[in-house]
């Protein structure tokens, strides 16, 4: 799959990034004070003999008034001649780039001082001298605002191939994806959060004694919002508070229904940077391994497998599940008390609630347990959201583009009952759902291939998550169906969009394992 790689250049931007830090400096200005020299004796006595010279022709006081502005005259001709080649000499010597990628580990101190001669002059009698001044710079920015790669580089030209003219072989495959090396997606990865549009703080709605008196849809986990409430959790504002699962307990995975131990959900607050989960319930998967992975990625990105009692027991038998809790790069944690009889319903509280149960973690990648990695996660992360300058990124389904298609295929399939996906397609449309078109370019699908979800959490992808989930709690649990309601719904209010990657593009760094179970 490696193969895919294509366009890397060996060598590390680095370099470019400590320019771009060198916006954030201070400038102080180092004042070596002047030297003052006595004057020539001879030069003394001819002045005095020009002096009393003068002052036959006119009164001794106009003598000096003249004498006086021919000094100053003469100094300030100086000053400037001294000025102009100071200021030449620092605009050769002080180049700011201001252009280029920031956010490098290896970049300066922010810090750091230069010196820069400024000239000051004072009052008569006049005296030149150069003095400590300090230049504050503007303040560096509060928000990622994303980059691009040096020109030149071999992924700002890169564009898809034809698909392989291969008979034999049809449906969907992989294609493609310029990748750049793991050490430069680590080196770019952003250092301050990105923007959020709109909404800046969220709450999570909190029920000991719940309400179950609503219109319809809910559950102990989710809670019971009605039909207003989700219409307010849809007027996105700064601050909001709003269902998001865990609406029993203390906090997430504490009471709440999913429930974790205390040992796990200490060492999950502990991450604080990126998060690779995943989930296997009823043993119906069987675990991968993730390949090509940096051992700088196995030390600092956290690897959680998320397991029901059954799946643990499993494991135990045919898995090499120890006292450790780990297999491979994967902590196991088991969750109990599930919420939910419906398998795929809670395989959707890790998927879409990540941003919950790692409270501290920054970036997110989520693959199903069918699945396995064979991409460096800082890869994935910087070719589809920094690079993309994104938040949330998905891929869209290999066929389909309309939610009425997906809707009909789910029935045929027996997905769900088909009772309850018409209901939530017949509600959709009175909102104002339509099929997909042309119209809603440069949307290019409704319908997302679910099993891979990239996100960053800041306040407005965990919104989109909370109120997705909301949907799957509320409606049935197939999320296809509802995802492009609710990212049309934000969007409407913010500006907010989904970075909809190709799904051959998502075949290339996820493949699926097919593991044939004999039973006897």
């Amino acid at each position: 799959m490696n193969g895919g790689s294509l366009g890397i250049r060996s060598g590390s931007y680095s370099s470019l990034d400590k320019k771009q830090q060198q916006n954030d400096v201070l400038l102080p200005i180092q004042t070596p004070s002047t030297t003052k020299t006595k004057p020539h004796s001879k030069m003394f006595k001819d002045k005095e003999k020009l002096f009393r010279w003068a002052s036959k022709f006119a009164g001794r006081k106009r003598v000096r008034k003249f004498l006086l502005v021919a000094i100053s005259v003469a100094v300030f001709v100086w000053v400037l001649y001294v000025g102009r080649d100071k200021d030449q000499e620092n605009h050769n010597g002080l180049k700011v780039n201001d252009s280029l990628p920031p956010n490098n580990s290896e970049a300066p101190p922010m810090n750091e001082v230069q010196t820069v001669g400024i000239i000051n002059r004072v009052s008569f009698p006049i005296d030149v001298e150069r003095t400590e001044v300090r230049v504050m710079p503007p303040p560096p920015p509060s928000y990622f605002l994303g980059y691009t790669l040096p020109p030149g580089h071999p992924c700002n030209s890169f564009s898809l191939p034809p698909p392989p003219a291969d008979k034999k072989r049809t449906g969907p495959r992989p294609c493609p994806v310029c990748y750049i090396p793991t050490k430069d997606a680590i080196a770019l990865m952003p250092k301050i959060p990105s923007f959020s549009p709109v909404v800046k703080d969220l709450t999570y709605v909190y029920e000991e004694n719940l309400n179950r008196e609503t219109e319809f849809g809910g559950s102990d986990f989710g809670g019971y919002p009605t039909l207003k409430q989700r219409d307010d959790s849809y007027d996105i504002r700064e601050s909001m508070n709003l269902h998001c699962g865990f609406v029993k307990g203390s906090k997430p995975g504490h009471g709440t229904g999913f429930d974790i131990d205390d040992n796990d959900l200490v060492d999950m607050e502990q991450c604080r940077g990126v998060v690779v989960a995943s989930a296997i319930f009823g043993a119906f998967d069987v675990i991968q391994q993730p390949k090509n992975i940096s051992e700088y990625s196995k030390r600092t990105i956290c690897f959680y497998m998320f397991a029901d009692e059954e799946t643990e027991a499993d494991l135990k038998a045919n898995g090499g599940l120890d006292e450790t809790r780990k297999i491979g790069v994967w902590r196991i944690v088991v969750v109990r008390n599930l919420p939910y009889t419906d398998g795929r319903r809670n395989g959707k509280i890790p998927k879409l609630l990540t941003h919950r149960l790692f409270p501290n973690a920054r970036f997110s990648l989520w693959i199903d347990g069918k699945l396995e990695l064979v991409v460096d996660p800082y890869q994935i992360l910087e070719r589809f959201l920094w690079r993309a300058n994104a938040t949330f990124a998905i891929s869209r389904h290999y066929k389909r583009f309309d939610v009425f298609d997906e809707a009909e295929a789910n029935k045929a399939a027996g997905k769900y009952d088909n009772a309850s996906i018409d209901f939530q397609v017949d509600f959709y449309k009175k909102e104002g759902l339509t099929p997909y078109s042309e119209a809603k370019l440069p949307i290019r699908s409704d319908v997302p291939e679910g099993c891979v979800i990239i996100r960053e959490h800041i306040p407005i992808s965990n919104l989109f998550s909370c109120l997705w989930f909301n949907e799957v709690d509320r409606f049935t649990s197939r999320d296809q169906i509802s995802f492009s309601t609710v990212r049309d719904k934000i969007a409407a209010k913010t500006g907010w969009m989904v970075n909809m990657l190709l799904d051959c593009e998502r075949r290339n760094f996820v493949v699926q394992v097919f593991i044939f179970r004999l039973s006897f």
